[in-house]
């Protein structure tokens, strides 16, 4: 039985990957801090490790005392608007916390490392996006990602650690953090509608996204492993037809039966337009026809009514506060409120 580790386990697409892992018959190890997962989402059968990534001394002890065959690695805090004022977290938790696990795959002949990219490494200006275009991350969270990629290509070719990397984007369904408000915006709207307040869109809502439903992407993650020709390559992963954020509004809305109540804020700086070409993807890993948004949206809308509205959580850590987008200011003006007082 393949002894497997995923990191994130406890949060969205990596309880999902963790369950396609056991349904393969792996035996699966889950690291999670719990900061944007929860208990209640790890799939019966994980054995669940609570700790940070960034914790290099228990990173080797489950190396050593688990001898994993695999690594999947989704641990990420996967904020990209929010990446720009949590520069120094940022990189702790998705470079430094990434290069711990890489290490320990050296060190104990990991067969394969899984790693969950993103879109966010190619940066503007790039669409389709296809895996062979020279990235140009702008904001931090990009840069981290990319930094990861590197450093494992880098890996393999010193000390033959093989890999497969994932770029997904814009996943949604069960088992998202749905309060969490600097990402993930169908979770937002969602969590928005069900407390009766009006749908955040940043800006005119006329930028568009692929959003992906998480079984078009999270079983094509767990049997990476097991296709040789996936090793040591990149793969955008996700859906095909791209919408605006306005109609996506409208979808939700129409899905809980609601008039849409859209309040526009300022437009934040942000990628306009995002999507990917999957035609590697297809070819390597084949696949059913990928799941419709309004199928998607339906499904996750019944698990988003069954554990209900989420109250939103401010970021305690904000290291810079310039510029930070409307809305997101909440804390920082508490915080400023009660040492005045």
């Amino acid at each position: 039985m393949a002894k497997s580790l995923v990191t994130g386990g406890a949060g969205f697409i990596g309880s999902h990957v963790a369950r396609h892992c056991l349904d393969m018959g792996h035996e699966v190890v889950v690291l999670d801090d719990l900061s944007g997962g929860f208990e209640d989402h790890l799939p019966q059968g994980v054995t669940f490790v609570r700790g940070s990534i960034t914790d290099n001394e228990l990173v080797e002890q489950l190396f050593e005392e688990h001898k994993f065959e695999y690594v999947y690695h989704l641990a990420a805090y996967a904020a990209e608007g929010l990446s720009h004022f949590i520069r120094r977290f940022n990189y702790n938790n998705n470079l430094i916390g990434s290069v711990n696990l890489i290490n320990q795959s050296v060190k104990h002949k990991v067969k394969c490392f899984v790693f969950t990219s993103s879109i966010a490494v190619y940066g503007p200006g790039q669409v389709p996006m296809i895996e062979d275009m020279v990235p140009q991350p702008e904001d931090p969270y990009g840069v981290a990602k990319y930094a990861v990629e590197m450093d494992l290509k880098a890996a393999h070719h010193m000390f033959g650690l093989d890999y497969v990397i994932f770029r997904p984007h814009n996943v949604y369904g069960e088992n998202q953090n749905i309060g969490d408000k600097y990402r993930n915006v169908i979770g937002i709207f969602m969590n928005q509608i069900m407390q009766g307040k009006p749908m955040t869109i940043f800006g005119d809502g006329t930028q568009t996204r692929a959003f992906s439903y998480i079984d078009d992407v999270a079983p094509h993650i767990a049997n990476s492993v097991n296709i040789p020709a996936a090793y040591n390559q990149v793969f955008n992963v996700g859906a095909d037809r791209p919408y605006t954020v306005n109609e996506l509004a409208q979808t939700v809305a129409k899905e809980f039966g609601v008039e849409p109540n859209i309040k526009h804020l300022e437009a934040r700086k942000e990628v306009l337009h995002a999507y990917s070409d999957h035609s590697k993807a297809h070819e390597v890993f084949g696949g059913k026809e990928p799941v419709s948004l309004q199928e998607g949206i339906s499904k996750m809308a019944a698990w988003a009514r069954e554990v209900g509205a989420r109250e939103s959580q401010e970021f305690d850590n904000v290291e810079i506060t310039e510029k930070l987008p409307e809305g997101w200011q909440v804390k920082i003006a508490a915080a400023k409120a009660k040492a005045l007082a």
